[in-house]
């Protein structure tokens, strides 16, 4: 099992101030409304309900934390997490693109978005979910350019390649490397990017995102299926209730 399927909700936040003190790394998801990055999210956790996808796209504009490590696996577990054994937090993103909101709450959350994956120092990488039939669409690339002056690692996954076809999956993840390679620094230097595909309807990909998301993170999978194993010792010994 991957340590991924030990994320269990942590907290959210609605003003940058709110965000927590911890100073494990945080992996940040963001993607448009629509593109998946909740179902991207679930999947690799192994968690139906962990991220939650609005019936309204765009409506749901908090940033809600989920903690891996410093509990038993996944949320089902009712023990009180160890803050200070976390090994790192997810950090789910306001989606963003065709919200139905005011010009004012617009407004916040672009300033929300913005100014955390520019300022938040815990922030080690991010992961940008696209859909593989409308990548690099105008919010994307905003998204992009807000991030590559930190200089850190931009994984982006492009989702539901099972609506294409092989020869379309090919030339899609071609053009996406393509495009990234374009982004240099004013030394002439390439930015940390990276791509993959990714169908959680065809399970492609999966393995190839869990491992780039825990080496960004810096975590080990190694601990993982021990803790599993410990758990189901945990298990087996508790007498049958009457």
């Amino acid at each position: 099992m991957s340590k991924l399927w030990q994320a269990r909700f942590f907290t959210t936040v609605n003003q940058l101030r709110d965000l927590p003190d911890t100073t494990v790394p945080e992996i940040a998801f963001a993607g448009r409304s629509n593109a998946g990055k909740s179902t991207a999210i679930n999947i690799l956790c192994n968690q139906k309900g962990l991220a939650f996808a609005s019936k309204t796209p765009g409506r749901t504009q908090h940033i809600n934390y989920f903690s891996i490590g410093g509990a038993h696996v996944a949320q089902h577990r009712k023990d009180p997490t160890i803050v200070d054994e976390i090994e790192c937090l997810l950090v789910d993103l306001p989606g963003y693109g065709y919200a139905e909101v005011s010009g004012s709450a617009k407004l916040h959350w672009q300033r929300l978005l913005g100014d955390y994956v520019q300022r938040r120092e815990q922030l080690a990488a991010l992961i940008l979910i696209m859909d593989s039939r409308r990548p690099f669409t105008e919010l994307d690339i905003q998204m992009l350019e807000w991030f590559a002056p930190t200089g850190k690692p931009i994984h982006c996954i492009l989702t539901k390649v099972d609506k294409l076809n092989r020869n379309e999956s090919v030339n899609v993840l071609r053009q996406a490397k393509a495009k990234l390679d374009s982004y240099v620094d004013e030394d002439g230097e390439g930015f940390p990017f990276t791509v993959q595909l990714f169908s959680a309807l065809k399970r492609i990909g999966i393995e190839e995102a869990n491992d780039k998301i825990l080496e960004l993170a810096g975590v080990s999978d190694d601990e993982a299926a021990a803790q599993v194993d410990l758990i189901e010792m945990e298990d087996d010994a508790e007498p049958d209730e009457q």
